[in-house]
């Protein structure tokens, strides 16, 4: 985890970015167009001063694999970062009135895993132009009854037209918050139910930011609820892979609109604590 990755080709930079906890990154060349005619990538892996460097031929869909000989030094507690990142618009009453009555539980059943993780709850909301605000802040807290005060105050409200303000928050979300860095577990749990704005003139991407995320480790769990269009669906789906999260739907009576396969039903409670589980799974291999 958080091993540091670069690709080049011909001595032009085409990707930097840290390792997950289960010791992995994506690339897309065809995101990069300096890539296009790129046929061998030259790979750098660093980790406390360990680095190797291979070169590997493009193939569609390849796993790359370098191995890192670590000296084993365990982490007595793993730093675990779990930000909201929260619409607070006027359709997603239940969801945050949901998230406000189960945090304390979902802190409790997190500090409570056997890695006892150092365990700190954010969380960004946001709107859209127009409105009260656009996105807002509550930093990092490791005082989880201090944090669950804090959000009191958080209502829905606002919105109108059906996409919101989701580029900004995006973008708020992976730049300016104070993640931890080191060994840390970054995570982002995306509630909402409209798709971004495409249509602003001066505006963030989150295709931008999706990538940004990427480098910086930080993995991103877009959760759909309250119906969310084709087009949030699809985008929600673009973050998630590409930061190697899980797209992930709220049932509604029982049935789902999203386009998907088998899937597992699970309370957003239990949800939360079993992917924080999942991530934490790793660093005990």
């Amino acid at each position: 985890a958080n091993a540091s990755v670069s690709v080049t080709f011909d001595g032009t930079s085409l990707f930097e970015g840290l390792t997950y906890a289960n010791g992995r990154t994506l690339f897309f060349p065809k995101t990069v167009k300096e890539s296009s005619d790129a046929q061998v990538f030259s790979i750098r892996v660093d980790k406390d001063g360990t680095s190797q460097l291979v070169e590997f031929e493009r193939t569609e869909g390849a796993l790359w694999e370098i191995q890192l000989e670590l000296a084993d030094q365990p982490i007595e507690q793993v730093p675990l970062d779990v930000l909201f990142l929260l619409d607070a618009t006027g359709s997603m009453a239940d969801e945050i009135n949901q998230i406000k009555s189960t945090l304390l539980s979902i802190s409790h059943r997190i500090s409570d895993l056997p890695s006892q993780p150092d365990l700190r709850f954010g969380m960004v909301t946001y709107r859209d132009r127009g409105d009260q605000f656009i996105t807002r802040t509550y930093p990092f807290e490791s005082n989880i009854m201090e944090f669950v005060t804090s959000i009191q105050g958080v209502v829905a409200d606002g919105g109108g037209d059906e996409p919101e303000s989701l580029n900004e928050a995006l973008h708020v979300a992976v730049n300016q918050v104070d993640w931890r860095l080191g060994d840390a577990i970054r995570l982002v749990f995306l509630i909402a139910d409209a798709p971004p704005h495409l249509d602003y003139i001066e505006d963030y991407d989150y295709a931008e930011e999706m990538v940004r995320a990427s480098q910086r480790g930080i993995k991103i769990f877009p959760i759909a609820s309250s119906g969310l269009n084709t087009q949030g669906e699809y985008i929600f789906r673009q973050i998630a892979l590409h930061t190697m999260g899980k797209f992930i739907f709220i049932l509604y009576g029982g049935s789902t609109s999203h386009d998907v396969g088998e899937y597992t039903v699970e309370n957003l409670d239990d949800l939360v604590v079993n992917l924080v589980e999942e991530e934490l799974s790793h660093l005990q291999r």
